[in-house]
């Protein structure tokens, strides 16, 4: 029979719901359950497109004689992390105390009380029944062990979510902290590679991003080489879909060549910013394609009828044999591209390394490249034109074969931040490429969001499935949201996306904000709280919630003239210091605010009747110490106070609110800013 987990609409959730093991989902019924019955919680946590929950539920939940151990000694829970990122923190946080490591799935056992003493990740069937055996035992005959080993780990998650040195609010900014950061996070850069030493290897824009920025203000050949390896080696890497676009979630060696196969949003949508803004900077055409290849993914595979983006598209799906295996989808045999490629097998073969170099394992191979178009062209004597038509016919011919292939399972769920996210990437795009459908997606996804995950008392939804929104929404949420309405002003420049931005952020301050700190807690202050508050500091494969939040800050306080925003900003990386300059690799969105607040930094206002397009043309170049605010009609906006034109166009730029003499180009805007004027490497 079906657990209580039939009643949830979360994919990951549903595949647990005929498992023999009487899981339930985590809310206050089930808490209070557990409290009633004075059971522990067994707590598993993972997510759809994850390979290593398939191959735990495979192995132990469906498992009856697993299931019986289970349900006599545990209430088991099972969440999924993406709709409650919350309870992931505390629970990742107490295994990496335990441990020292985390992933997922993640095991947690916990007191009736959510206190957690014992955790592991993925544990085979056999090790799995042994150790809850003797984890119940263990309660049941010495419960105040137990108890004080609980009440050490508690205090010591307290310490980790919340800890945050003390600081004065009356020091100045640290200029030099960006470079020292990056001088210090440099010898662990793979420079054959590119990326970070070793494996597995994330991509990790907001890294990337970083380095573009100070690249932008700083100018350093090697910096610049190494931006462009990297670039260039993830998108050759196994872990690009080659035939249809779209990233891969890392992958397991150290040449980005075999991937961890899920293909989740968040990843694609902060790549497509990050090639984009590349392309800006370096207008190469690999760029540019990558970019299309992408935006065109996350519209085919991922996009709703609602307009917005679903989740994920898992790792694994059915081989040949019928079998679950990961990477089933996207790989293939030589014998298999040979038949199916005919008298192009030969070029194809060599572009994407059917050979030694880009082969897996069990006769599969995972297409590689370690040329672009015109440096392949010119390797083999055509012509560049003549090789990409080639290519994009084999490329065809084998994406047609693969989709007839069973595909790997759709995560239809939306989430809100990631959904931000997406808004923003096709935004940047279309900043920089001028493409009417990607501002045309955006604005269709931000316009959902603020007609169902916007709530009339100013909060948010975290997700939306099944036409139902739902979870009260986290700071991550809010944050990437209100950049993702910023971005939508500074690109259409229709104020009501920033006044929205604008009382989002009043809201965060008002619910979410540690008073102790100046940073923002990742719930809000009504949540109830299990184990501890968290505060999410540090920037991972995704940026904290906290340093976008610092941004937003920072950005609205020039919109606006609002020193309070801005003093809030430079509180918070007062805060963060310390860590910035100690961990360099996990603070790299909080480094580029320290960057845009210590470096010169403009507004740019546009007014009278060409507003828009010159704006249009000042957002497609890479100037990434700037806002920009355009109107062809009054604003009441204060950037516009005095320099409101309803014929002439005027360009202004500014400082601190202090503008040179208006002009009429673009161009003449471009030379009057230092950083561009693109001087010698040094």
């Amino acid at each position: 029979m079906a657990n209580k987990l039939q009643y949830e609409s979360s994919t990951y959730l549903l595949h647990h719901a005929n498992n023999p093991v009487d899981w339930h989902p985590w809310n206050e019924e089930t808490l209070e359950l557990a409290k009633k019955t004075n059971k522990p919680m067994l707590i598993s946590i993972g997510y759809a497109a994850c390979h290593w929950c398939h191959v735990m539920e495979h192995e132990c939940f469906e498992d009856e004689s697993v299931a019986r151990v289970m349900n006599e000694h545990f209430i088991n829970i099972k969440v999924d992390r993406e709709e409650r990122p919350d309870v992931d923190q505390i629970y990742m946080t107490a295994l990496q105390i335990m441990t020292g490591s985390g992933g997922w799935p993640l095991n947690v056992v916990a007191l009736p009380d959510g206190r957690p003493f014992w955790g592991a990740t993925y544990v085979p069937a056999d090790r799995w029944v042994k150790v809850l055996s003797q984890l119940s035992d263990l309660l049941q005959n010495d419960p105040a062990k137990v108890h004080e080993y609980a009440d050490k780990l508690s205090k010591g998650i307290s310490e980790v979510s919340l800890a945050v040195p003390e600081t004065g609010q009356n020091e100045s900014l640290n200029p030099a902290l960006p470079t020292e950061a990056l001088m210090k996070w440099k010898p662990d850069w793979d420079l054959k590679w590119g990326g970070r030493k070793g494996a597995p290897k994330f991509m990790m824009p907001v890294n990337l991003e970083f380095l573009l920025t100070h690249n932008f203000y700083f100018n350093r050949k090697d910096h610049e080489e190494y931006l462009k390896k990297t670039l260039y080696k993830m998108s050759f890497g196994g872990i690009y879909d080659h035939l249809a676009g779209g990233f891969a979630r890392y992958s397991v060696d150290e040449k980005w060549h075999v991937p961890h196969f899920e293909k989740m949003l968040y990843d694609n949508a902060q790549l497509v910013s990050l090639y984009a803004k590349a392309y800006a900077h370096d207008p190469d055409p690999w760029y540019e394609k990558i970019v299309m290849e992408i935006c065109d993914f996350m519209q085919r595979e991922l996009a709703s009828e609602e307009h917005i983006f679903y989740s994920a598209l898992d790792a694994d799906s059915l081989d040949a044999n019928g079998n679950s295996k990961e990477g089933a989808y996207y790989t293939w045999t030589k014998e298999e591209l040979t038949e199916l490629l005919g008298d192009e097998y030969p070029l194809f073969s060599r572009a994407f390394h059917i050979d030694e170099f880009g082969y897996w394992e069990d006769g599969q191979y995972v297409p590689i490249r370690d040329q672009n178009d015109d440096d392949l062209a010119a390797s083999t004597g055509m012509s560049a034109a003549d090789l990409r038509s080639s290519l994009k016919k084999a490329k065809a011919r084998l994406l047609q074969y693969r989709n007839k292939r069973p595909r790997p399972q759709l995560d239809d769920k939306s989430l809100t931040s990631w959904n931000a996210m997406a808004i923003t990437a096709f935004t940047d795009a279309y900043k920089v490429f001028g493409k009417k459908e990607y501002i045309e997606t955006a604005l269709a996804a931000a316009s959902f969001i603020r007609s169902y995950q916007l709530t009339a008392e100013g909060s948010l939804w975290h997700t939306f499935k099944a036409g139902k929104s739902a979870i009260k929404g986290f700071l991550e949420d809010y944050a990437f949201v209100i950049q993702a309405f910023i971005n939508l002003y500074e690109t259409t420049q229709q104020e009501a996306w920033l006044s929205e931005a604008r009382s989002l952020t009043l809201y965060v301050i008002d619910n979410f904000m540690d008073d102790r700190s100046g940073l923002f807690f990742f719930t809000d202050k009504s949540s109830p709280t299990v184990v501890s508050k968290t505060l999410e500091k540090s920037d991972n494969v995704i940026p904290a919630s906290n340093s976008v939040m610092a941004h937003n800050l920072f950005e609205l306080s020039r919109f606006y003239d609002h020193e309070k925003f801005r003093n809030m900003a430079v509180r918070m990386l007062q805060v963060m210091e310390n860590e910035m300059i100690t961990y360099p690799y996990s603070h790299g969105n909080w480094l580029r605010l320290q960057l845009k607040m210590t470096q010169p930094f403009y507004e740019i206002v546009v007014t009278g009747k060409n507003a828009l397009e010159k704006a249009r043309e000042i957002n497609s170049r890479y100037l990434p110490s700037k806002i920009i605010a355009a109107s062809a009609t009054p604003s009441s906006l204060p950037l516009f106070k005095g320099r409101q034109e309803k014929e002439q166009t005027q360009i202004h730029l500014c400082l601190e609110n202090h503008c040179k003499l208006p002009v009429s180009e673009v161009e003449e805007v471009y030379r009057q800013i230092p950083e561009l004027q693109k001087p010698e490497h040094r």
